[in-house]
């Protein structure tokens, strides 16, 4: 089973939906212990960054997607959940993420339109179970007015271009994350959450 965290800021049942397409079992929670015992755990989110943070720590969850890094578990974040997993952002003042990866969340630049909203092709930068049997250059769905810039380029496993090429997917091991929707991103987002699936079949 795969838990998706309920943290009163995230787009849960259309995930929960994506994931029953493709086969898998995702159930919304907000029990520390639940997210701790299961075998996957989906970060998802919409919303403005220290709202975020300040409901993981009064839902006492911060200790529980810490013991779940630990584990090993597979582990994703998706849109403001994916910025949550670095140290800090710059979304209205500077407030500290769940420090999973290094690296901070900036505006996006001047002169451009937003939020960022809508189709973009993606370029894959590294080989990652999370991509597999989705060609670069594929579409998927964004909408967000900061991005992720990782203090560790190894890190990036794709970038999209939005005036300037910026992280859309970061990884490592078992643990991914997606500035865009793969749960509103047609039938090749339904595959990365297929591949993000077979994660804990592993």
């Amino acid at each position: 089973m795969i838990a998706i965290i309920d943290y009163g800021m995230g787009n849960l049942r259309s995930v929960q939906k994506g994931l029953e397409k493709v086969g898998y079992n995702g159930f919304i929670t907000s029990d520390p212990e639940q997210v701790v015992s299961a075998k996957a755990v989906i970060l998802p989110g919409v919303g403005a960054f220290a709202d975020a943070m300040e409901n993981l720590r009064e839902s006492k969850l911060i200790p529980a997607i810490d013991q779940v890094i630990e584990q090993g578990k597979p582990f994703m974040g998706i849109c403001l959940g994916y910025q949550l997993m670095f140290e800090e952002s710059e979304e209205g003042g500077l407030h500290k993420g769940l420090s999973i990866f290094p690296g901070r969340v900036r505006r996006l630049p001047p002169g451009l339109k937003v939020p960022h909203m809508g189709w973009n092709q993606l370029t894959i930068r590294q080989a990652s179970p999370l991509l597999e049997g989705v060609p670069s250059q594929s579409e998927f769905y964004f909408v967000h007015s900061y991005y992720v810039d990782p203090a560790d380029p190894s890190l990036i496993i794709a970038t999209a271009d939005y005036g300037f090429d910026f992280c859309a997917i970061a990884g490592r091991d078992h643990i991914f994350g997606a500035q865009f929707h793969p749960e509103k991103s047609s039938d090749l987002g339904l595959k990365i959450l297929q591949n993000f699936g077979r994660q804990v079949e592993q």
